[in-house]
Order: C-alpha cells, then sequence, then structure tokens
C-alpha cells in the first residue's frame, strides 16, 4: 500500500470518577460513553455498542455518498437504521462478546430501483 493510501486513527478513551463513565478524544473532538445499566454503569451516555455500530452506520452513508458520485448517481440523501443483539444467554462465542445479529437498512433519495441496488452492491463490496 502506497502511503498516501494509509490513513491512521487515534482514539484516547480513559476512566472518570463516575464508574463506567469513559471520556474519549479523538483530535480536538471529546464525549462521554457510559457503559449499560446491565453492567452497573450509569447507562445515561451512548454505550461503546452504540458507539460501533454509529461508527459502522456512518462509515455507510459516507461511503455511499462517495460511490454514487464516482459512478455519476443523482443521490440527493441517505440514511441508515442500523440495530444489532447481544444476546448473553445465547452468545456467539463463549470467549468474546460478539453481536448475535446485526441489520443494516438503506434509504436512499433521488434515485431509481436500479440505481439504488447498484450502490448498495458497491456498498458491500468495499
Amino acid at each position: 500500500m502506497a502511503q498516501a493510501d494509509a490513513r491512521e486513527y487515534k482514539i484516547h478513551a480513559r476512566s472518570t470518577d463516575d464508574f463506567g463513565r469513559v471520556l474519549c478524544s479523538c483530535r480536538n473532538h471529546h464525549f462521554i460513553a457510559d457503559g449499560p445499566v446491565q453492567n452497573g454503569c450509569p447507562g445515561e451516555a451512548i454505550t461503546p455498542a452504540e458507539l460501533f455500530l454509529s461508527g459502522v452506520a456512518a462509515c455507510g452513508v459516507e461511503l455511499v455518498q462517495v460511490l454514487a458520485r464516482q459512478h455519476g448517481v443523482p443521490l440527493k440523501a441517505v440514511s441508515v437504521e442500523f440495530a444489532g443483539v447481544i444476546d448473553r444467554s445465547s452468545p456467539v462465542r463463549e470467549d468474546l462478546t460478539l453481536f448475535n445479529s446485526v441489520r443494516l437498512r438503506f434509504h436512499l433519495k433521488g434515485v431509481t430501483e436500479d440505481q439504488g441496488a447498484q450502490l448498495i452492491e458497491s456498498f458491500k463490496g468495499r
């Protein structure tokens, strides 16, 4: 991979004085994440699982926009609904906590059904 193609991302997270509350920093942006109440944490701020799903959803929206531009598709708007389930009573693996299922649903505006299908297939191939 050429150096110009390499992208490095750095995130810093640290505990706070409140059990289960985490201060996260990315470049000059700062935000709080809370562990879920099921873990005895505050559960008031966005949870790590929600942050993970949000990152994937944001990537999907941005990437579909980029693909539409590259292919000259007149996409006016894109949104994603992303849901995930972690069922601790039925773990995917005993040694890791993983999502049992995830579901992405894209909503595209300004494109034909065929154009939308092509954009989503291009997204899946990335």
